[in-house]
Formats: C-alpha cells, structure tokens, sequence
C-alpha cells in the first residue's frame, strides 16, 4: 500500500514484546483486508489461536472458520464486499464514513500525516490511502519502524485517534453484520474489539 525510500530493519530493532504482537494484527488486518487470501494466508490463519479474552475468542472463532474454507470461497466473499456491480457492500474508506463521500477531507488530513512521515503511495496502488487496509499497515509499520525510527507510543496515539479511531470501530462492526460476510464476519469481530481495546492500551501506558 505504501512505500518509502529509506531502508529500515525492523528486525534489528529493540522492539517490546507486546508492541510487536500489536503490529502484528495490525499488520494482519492489513493484509487480509486488501485483497482475497491465498491458500497459505488461509493456512496461516488456520493456526491462529486465542486466549480467553473476547479478542481471543474472536481469533479463535477466525481460525476454526478458515480451517473450513476455501480460497475460492473467500475471494467470492471478498468481492461481493468490497468490490461487487459497480461497488461492494461495503466502502472501507475514512472519508466515506466520516462525510458520506470519497476523496474527502479525511484523506487530506492523512496525506498530511504520511507526508511528514516520508510516506507516499506505491505507484502501482491507486485506491484512496484512507481504506482500512492501508490504515492498517501504516499503524503495523509506525509500531515496529518499518519505514524509518519506530514511533513513539505518543506519535502511535496521535496517529491512531485521528485516522483510525473515529470510524474504524464502525466499520469492523458493519463487516460483522454485512450480508455477505461469512469469513469476514470474525475478521470484523477481530477488527472490532481490537481498536476498542487500543485507546486503553495507549493509557495504561500512560500516553
């Protein structure tokens, strides 16, 4: 979705444990929002196992759905959502709905952002930066410097409370409930509770 000149290693850096579980399912998100899963996402998803927290619970439910499915299946899913006659059931863009439209204020906010943060789009992605799987795989990269210094947990925050936080909840929750989300249906749920528990995450790390 996204690409930078500079050449970080985020394997080299010191990272926490639990930050780098966070970008992790972000970066999760992130993938298996933006196109149809193959065989071996599938697979991968398949091995996923949880706690028995709701967030848990939610990967859990994922994972015994993927072991179930097939790639076929799942990319007939994914274009009756996002893609369908004309348009899916769903539009995951910021702009959409935090104004009811495209290419709206929101995208300029975060084009803003990603430029200070030597971000731009890969020149072979033409959809608006503000879908969800972008979003996604901007917050996975911040966390573990993908694209430069990891971010503070304050730039983290920053980030995540203008450009993810006021709608990203509803999305999740409309891909629970859409017509034609079956596996997608935990993914949202995963979405969902996932960015419910970030902005306690961030103050109980005191930012």
């Amino acid at each position: 979705m996204t690409e930078d000149a500079m050449t970080a290693t985020p394997d080299t850096i010191a990272i926490a444990d639990e930050d780098r579980l966070r970008a992790d399912l972000y970066n999760y998100l992130g993938l298996i929002l933006a196109r149809p899963p193959d065989a071996g996402l599938l697979a991968q998803t398949a091995g996923l196992s949880g706690d028995e927290s709701d967030l848990g619970q939610a990967i859990t439910t994922l994972a015994k759905l993927a072991k179930l499915t097939r790639a076929t299946t799942v990319e007939s899913e994914y274009n009756r959502l996002f893609i369908g006659l004309g348009r899916g059931e769903l539009l995951p863009y910021a702009s959409y709905y935090l104004t009811g439209f495209l290419n709206e204020k929101p995208l300029a906010l975060l084009r803003q952002d990603m430029a200070a943060r030597g971000l731009a789009r890969a020149d072979n992605v033409f959809e608006p930066e503000d879908n969800i799987s972008s979003l996604m795989e901007m917050m996975g990269a911040m966390i573990v410097g993908r694209f430069g210094p990891p971010a503070d947990l304050a730039a983290q925050k920053s980030f995540f409370n203008k450009h993810i936080a006021p709608w990203a909840g509803h999305f999740f929750a409309d891909l629970e409930g859409a017509k034609n989300s079956v596996f997608y249906a935990p993914v949202g749920s995963v979405g969902r509770i996932f960015v419910s528990i970030e902005p306690d995450a961030f103050r109980m790390r005191g930012t």
